[in-house]
């Protein structure tokens, strides 16, 4: 089981080797390719609003929280809204795909993601579009 942030649903999907330092990358970089390898669709998320398993090396974290607070809560909370995450919620990563795919379209990234520093990158937006095309 990994502990997830609710945001950090659309950062596994988009996320393309980028990150806030080499540890942060690497770190990122071994969730999501449990979560994109075989049998990672029954990975199981444990939804959680503090750090969680992404959060581990970034030089970010202070303790279970961030030192952009203010803004990582912002952007938990409508995640959570939009995607129906309840803190301490568990699903596999099949069913979080499946929620994604079913509450954020095309285009929404900009406003449920706005202040994110990596949204400019276009990244989870062309991950968000191929997991629309892969649905039809």
């Amino acid at each position: 089981m990994i502990r997830f942030r609710p945001h950090h649903f659309l950062c596994a999907l988009g996320f393309q080797g980028k990150g806030y330092s080499d540890k942060f990358t690497a770190n990122m970089a071994e969730i999501v390719d449990r979560l994109r390898g075989p049998g990672g669709e029954n990975v199981m998320l444990h939804v959680t609003h503090q750090a969680d398993a992404i959060c581990g090396p970034c030089p970010h974290k202070r303790g279970v929280g961030c030192v952009k607070d203010t803004q990582i809560t912002g952007l938990d909370n409508r995640h959570a809204t939009i995607l129906g995450l309840s803190d301490g919620e568990c699903l596999t990563w099949n069913e979080a795909q499946a929620r994604i795919r079913a509450q954020v379209m095309p285009g929404d990234l900009t406003s449920l993601c706005a202040g994110c520093a990596w949204l400019d990158l276009g990244l989870c937006e062309d991950a968000l579009a191929r997991l629309h095309a892969d649905s039809t």
